[in-house]
């Protein structure tokens, strides 16, 4: 029997479970460029971390003033993205031990993402990461992306698991949000160092503010162990 009892845990895709973010900053990159926005910068694209590409792109239509419909943007952007992402995606180490360790315990476990079906299931296919992670839930087949709740709601019910004993593993302020929403425990892994502070932060049960740097296996497997009261 494992040592989390009946613990359930639900990762967040980019910039917690992969170092997906440079390919999608490329794809936001490139699909601006094409519509005459040429001066995108990474700063630019860190206020999007944590954010859903649909509500990405419908941003950047009024944001550029954007000729184009947001199904046009959201379609080339991710048309982009998943040629980046089949080419090449890197898991956090750290945090491939860590899905593993759970896995190895029978802790049920599953992804839930801003991104579109298609990006989570090459991205998880490319790093032999759906061997462990079977259950998906994108932003796109919920209501309401993050910081709703809904996308963490929902990969709690296909877990079969109560919001109260899921914990959520996230990089972006939305995110945390998102779990807090949920009921949700949240270990907090902040992707830009600036957002250590945010708000949304304060209501994480672990916070680690030097992101992947500061991350674990073994430390968010004991802080799991002791916030689900197990000995």
């Amino acid at each position: 029997m494992s040592d989390l009892g009946g613990t359930a845990v639900i990762f967040d895709l980019d910039g917690t479970l992969v170092d997906s973010e440079p390919n999608y900053y490329e794809a936001g990159r490139q699909t601006l460029a094409e519509h005459g926005v040429t001066d995108f910068t990474w700063a630019d694209h860190e206020r999007y971390v944590g954010i859903s590409t649909r509500e990405t792109v419908a941003d950047w239509k009024e944001r550029y003033g954007l000729r184009a419909g947001v199904e046009e943007l959201f379609t080339a952007k991710n048309d982009r993205y998943l040629e980046l992402a089949r080419a090449s995606t890197r898991a956090y180490p750290e945090m491939r031990r860590f899905v593993e360790v759970l896995a190895a315990e029978g802790v049920p476990m599953a992804v839930a993402s801003g991104s579109s079906p298609e990006a989570i299931e090459a991205v998880l296919a490319g790093t032999g990461l759906d061997a462990c992670l079977r259950t998906a839930v994108s932003a796109d087949e919920v209501p309401h992306g993050k910081p709703a709740p809904d996308v963490f709601l929902e990969a709690a019910r296909r877990l079969g698991a109560r919001p109260e004993d899921c914990v959520v593993l996230e990089d972006a302020p939305p995110g945390a949000a998102a779990a807090h929403a949920a009921g949700m425990r949240c270990i907090a892994v902040p992707y830009v160092a600036a957002h250590a502070d945010a708000l949304e932060f304060a209501t994480a049960g672990l916070l680690l503010r030097g992101g992947q740097r500061e991350f674990t296996a073994r430390s968010a497997y004991d802080w799991l162990v002791a916030s689900a009261g197990v000995s």
